[in-house]
């Protein structure tokens, strides 16, 4: 979705490209649907690539660290063999059969000891020196350090108390002196235990020089310019390739790795190392390989070179492939785009050229088609159009006109007031009441030319026009209201009630003999309508006689509506006034009486609308 939306964003709806060329837009288009994949592939390999590297190198790493360590465990198990052998001579058990010092020297014993200890160097090579200290006195050595080391110094080094009480041995790294020259040693140190107490009596310590150590390691080909090196269990260098590192205790970053069993990490800094670790439960040492992490991901740099170098010949390739596809696209549409701009200027007889069967070779057509069919309709359009709208339109005011029109009313009502004169004269109450109502029909038509009126008001006048032909049906006829208080102030058309009245007394007294009883009432519709409905129980109308007043009503046609054109005169003058939705319906059954409703829209007299 995010990625939708930016493309979008950068093609079409944005201020940098929303104003572009199509051409433009398509290049771009291409090129990132190019690009994206490319970048994204090369990412994902490079990521990839990288992964399997350091993967290669862990395994490679702990085979390594897995054969030096086997090399380095049988050499120490040896080594420590070599040191039980001197602990259990029997020299060394007489030595430590005796009480005290002066028991020994009287004895004799030192110069076997120290006779012992000579033969057990001289048996290996890598033995630099032993010695053996007895109630932290006495000090027997091979190679007479006695004065560089004395018993004190020996015993106040770090290691001196680390040393298990179970008889196990201890690996240490350490510096030895003698004769003014220091030289780092590998020493494996064990307490001697009295045979007849069994409580500690001493220490032996022997000095194993790297040689040995060395040369397990430099069996071992390393890539990518690394190196091992081994810690003791504080950390202490036991081995290193930079002599000078041997007997210091490891600083920094690198010694996380003192917290765990086995594992790798990546160091921080300018010297950024891969570094790859085991701990040996039986030595108590840690054998790490460190591996430049420049070197470790040279590969996956020359895989990213690779990458980028694909992305760019891919993007040149692109580019030109994008350049001729979006000419080819561009060309035809920007032709059509010039036949276009002729168009607009009235010039009718250019046309495009069609020079494809694809989509923009139907859009030339079709423009064609419409250019030709533009031609043909101009003086339709401009002419024959315009006239029969000119006619229709005057037509219409006509016909307005026409339904409005009337007879000039002032002599009329002056005759009116004579008559109700006279029969007032010779006490004819029913003709003077007659002529009277009749000449408030002629005012009301008289008093304002309106199209709209307050309900109130045609109410008014249909019951005038009711009083008339009570006097004219006598008891035959009576009529109701039921016009609700809110709907005085309605707007109603003007004249549009006595012909729906007109058709009761037209269709009511066609059968039997029963009193016409016509009711006229109001009641809202929604929330923007209301009817007035003109009900009677008279005889109906036929189906027949039904089904043509409702063709009338559907008729636009002026001239139509035959017998019915009072109600159709009233339709068609709503639905010009509003629209549709608003006009005359007409509902009947023989026998079961007529309903002509009258749908207006609900604005009050004087309101926003109401004026006409």
């Amino acid at each position: 979705m995010r990625l939708r939306r930016w493309t979008a964003y950068l093609l079409g709806r944005d201020w940098f490209m929303k104003n572009r060329p199509l051409a433009t837009k398509l290049f771009v288009f291409s090129a990132l649907l190019v690009v994206i994949p490319l970048v994204l592939v090369g990412l994902i390999s490079y990521y990839r690539s990288s992964l399997e590297l350091e993967e290669e190198a862990r395994q490679y790493s702990w085979q390594v660290i897995e054969q030096v360590e086997t090399h380095i465990e049988y050499y120490i198990r040896d080594l420590e063999i070599s040191s039980l052998k001197i602990v259990n001579h029997p020299d060394m058990v007489r030595l430590l059969r005796m009480q005290t010092a002066e028991e020994a020297v009287q004895s004799g014993i030192r110069a076997d000891i120290e006779r012992m200890l000579k033969n057990a160097a001289y048996s290996r090579a890598d033995i630099t020196n032993i010695i053996v200290i007895v109630d932290n006195v006495q000090v027997f050595d091979v190679a007479g350090t006695n004065a560089a080391y004395p018993v004190d110094k020996l015993t106040g080094e770090y290691w001196y108390n680390l040393v298990p009480n179970n008889g196990s041995p201890l690996l240490i790294s350490r510096v030895s002196e003698w004769r003014g020259r220091k030289e780092p040693v590998i020493s494996l140190v064990r307490r001697i235990y009295s045979p007849q107490t069994l409580q500690p009596r001493g220490m032996l310590i022997i000095d194993i020089n790297f040689k040995r150590l060395r040369e397990i390691a430099d069996k071992v080909s390393f890539k990518h310019n690394g190196h091992l090196f081994i810690l003791d269990g504080e950390g202490y260098y036991v081995y290193h390739p930079d002599d000078s590192r041997l007997g210091q205790q490891i600083a920094g970053p690198d010694r996380e790795i003192l917290k765990g069993e086995q594992g790798w990490l990546i160091t921080d800094g300018k010297d950024r190392r891969f570094l790859t670790y085991s701990a040996s439960s039986y030595l108590g040492w840690w054998f790490v390989t460190s591996i430049p992490y420049h070197e470790l991901t040279r590969g996956a740099a020359h895989i990213g070179q690779t990458i980028a170098w694909t992305i760019i010949v891919t993007l040149v390739v692109a580019y030109l492939l994008g350049i001729g596809f979006a000419a080819s696209l561009i060309r035809p549409i920007r032709r059509l785009q010039h036949v276009m701009k002729s168009v607009e200027v009235g010039n009718f007889s250019v046309r495009a050229a069609v020079e494809s069967e694809d989509e923009i070779g139907d859009l030339a057509r079709g423009f064609n088609k419409m250019v030709e069919r533009l031609a043909g309709l101009m003086e339709e359009v401009y002419f024959t159009k315009l006239r029969e709208t000119e006619a229709r339109l005057g037509q219409k005011e006509m016909e307005l006109k026409a339904l409005q029109s009337q007879l000039n009313p002032h002599f009329l009502c002056n005759t009116l007031e004579t008559v109700r004169g006279m029969a007032l004269a010779r006490d004819m109450e029913d003709i003077a009441t007659i002529a009277a109502s009749l000449g408030q029909l002629l005012r009301y038509n008289l008093r304002s030319h309106a199209l709209l009126v307050p309900l109130r008001e045609e109410v008014k006048f249909c019951q005038l026009y009711l009083q008339i032909q009570q006097f004219r049906f006598g008891d035959r006829f009576t009529y109701n209201l039921d016009i609700p208080e809110w709907a005085w102030d309605l707007q109603i058309v003007k004249f549009s009630l006595r012909p729906l009245l007109e058709n009761c007394f037209a269709h009511g007294f066609q059968y039997g003999e029963a009193p016409l009883v016509i009711t006229l009432s109001a009641r809202r519709e929604g929330e923007d309508a209301y009817i007035v409905e003109v009900a009677d129980n008279g005889a109906g109308m036929e189906p027949a006689v039904l089904e043509r007043i409702r063709a009338d009503l559907k008729q636009k046609d002026v001239t139509a509506g035959g017998q019915s054109i009072g109600i159709v005169n009233v339709h068609r003058r709503i639905v010009r006034l509003y629209d549709e939705r608003f006009g005359v319906m007409v509902d009947s059954r023989p026998g079961q009486g007529a309903v002509a409703i009258l749908r207006l829209p609900l604005i009050y007299a004087g309101s926003e609308g109401g004026a006409v």
